[in-house]
């Protein structure tokens, strides 16, 4: 097809360079104005993306264009285009919008752009804007890009805080999200996006304050997941529901949620094989891992936050912290909950560690009697203090030898006086006696047969009340009575 009429020389130069492919270079970087001899207008490139000049035979067709001031739309939105686009240090005035759109591989390399409208984009190649700057909202929703998404370097502002930075809801990439090394004002959406090839945000900057910094809800990433190596969200990062085969790793990064009372991170129902939660600083703001399911878990109490939601996180492996610290990491939520300690207790138990497992149940024991009435404070500190809730029965023994030594002294120096007929007595001993005041049943005879004097009256009282108190708890701890399972 003969060229168009009215093409300046820019526009002429690309119109004879499209056959075969050839570059076209008006200048070197991006242009500061709309230069004359830099000025191409995006109607020429969507005429030539959509066919309008016949590639040369045994070469292929493409758009190659750098250093461009690009006037006007670049609108292709519902075609199909056969031509790859390269545009490098190329100024687009207007946002270019490929929505639905059947294409294959589009590269804005170090561009400056005012957003990006590729909803329901399928491209058969990789779409890459690294190093560009774009000042208006990446719009990615339901696209899908065979061939990777590239996104390294670049520096996008959301239009205003209602807005995202980049609307990427349902993406499918299948050859790995490469966004690394980028700075990203507003809020990033990749709720129910597949990424098949990982997702890979090293050093990245996501910063939306008191609002969503990501939400990622419901996503899968095959592979890895790298939210890492100085990776930096300020706003919440939200995973909820996400699903990764993989690596899931914030090790040395940094999650702030620019407000205490906001959750930092909120990774409730998550299923990851391995959960690196390392980053390089102390998680500022809530976390939430209730109710995921996590093979491996890595973390450090350095790194915990003040309040951490654990109830229904189930594992398979831990690593970092001591016992002391997985006792505290447990118990940050504010709100007791049963499941926490019996997942840690069992993980105990199963690497071998009993005598841990048991002084988690514990501790579970101790935590839940902040919530009881005063009637049961009271009976919960008596079982912890006398059998340790049963998983002590030792205690109620050394009890037990303490009363008995105490009353063998006393009853000593102020021997009971006798009940019974001289003939029916038994002989005196001070030990028996207490031991038979201390044991509910008289088994000795010796309670029946003398009687306590003066003082020492209420010693025998006391014996007995404690005796009682000391089999009740022994039984009730033993057989679990009072376990709340």
């Amino acid at each position: 097809m003969p060229q168009p009429p009215g093409l300046n020389d820019a526009e002429r130069r690309l119109w004879n360079a499209f056959p075969t492919g050839s570059a076209v270079v008006l200048g070197d970087g991006l242009p500061a104005g709309p230069l004359p001899e830099r000025i191409v207008r995006a109607e020429i490139l969507t005429r030539l993306l959509l066919g309008a000049c016949e590639p040369r035979t045994g070469a292929v067709a493409a758009v190659r264009l750098r250093g461009a001031y690009i006037t006007g739309t670049l609108d292709v939105s519902g075609g199909i285009v056969e031509h790859e686009l390269l545009l490098a240090e190329c100024r687009l005035v207007e946002g270019p919008v490929f929505a639905n759109t059947e294409t294959r591989q589009l590269r804005f390399a170090d561009c400056r752009m005012p957003g990006f409208d590729g909803g329901g984009l399928r491209a058969d190649g990789f779409l890459s804007m690294s190093g560009s700057r774009i000042d208006g909202e990446v719009k990615l929703m339901r696209a899908q890009i065979s061939g990777g998404l590239r996104m390294n370097r670049v520096r996008v502002t959301a239009p205003s805080p209602e807005h995202w930075a980049i609307g990427a809801g349902a993406l499918v990439v299948d050859a790995g999200a490469f966004i690394r090394d980028a700075e990203i004002t507003g809020g990033v959406r990749l709720s129910g996006a597949k990424m098949n090839g990982g997702l890979f945000m090293e050093r990245t900057t996501l910063a939306n304050p008191g609002r969503l910094a990501l939400d990622a809800q419901n996503m899968v990433v095959e592979d890895t997941c790298e939210f890492s190596n100085g990776f930096t969200a300020r706003g919440t990062v939200r995973l909820r529901s996400a699903r990764f085969n993989g690596i899931l790793s914030f090790s040395r990064g940094l999650l702030d949620s620019t407000d205490p009372e906001r959750m930092a991170l909120h990774a409730s129902h998550i299923q990851a094989d391995e959960l690196l939660l390392w980053p390089e600083e102390k998680i500022r703001g809530r976390v939430s891992l209730s109710y995921s399911r996590i093979d491996l878990l890595m973390d450090h109490p350095d790194i915990w936050p003040d309040e951490l939601y654990l109830n229904g996180m189930t594992y398979q492996t831990l690593r970092g912290g001591e016992f002391k610290d997985r006792l505290s990491w447990v118990a940050r939520d504010k709100e007791f909950h049963l499941q926490p300690y019996e997942q840690l207790a069992a993980w105990y138990h199963s690497i071998g560690h009993d005598d841990l497992a048991r002084k988690v149940q514990l501790a579970k024991l101790r935590a839940r009697r902040r919530g009881l009435n005063p009637v049961g404070k009271a009976w919960s500190h008596l079982l912890d203090w006398t059998v340790g809730f049963g998983f002590r029965p030792w205690l109620a023994f050394a009890w037990f030898g303490v009363l008995l030594a105490a009353g063998t002294v006393v009853f000593s120096i102020e021997r009971p006086r006798p009940v019974k007929p001289p003939e029916e007595l038994p002989s005196f001993h001070a030990l028996i006696y207490s031991l038979d005041l201390l044991i509910p049943l008289d088994t000795f005879g010796q309670q029946l047969s003398y009687d306590a004097v003066n003082w020492s009256r209420w010693v025998a009282y006391g014996l007995v009340a404690t005796g009682w108190v000391l089999v009740t708890a022994l039984i009730a701890g033993a057989t679990r009575v009072l376990r709340p399972n």
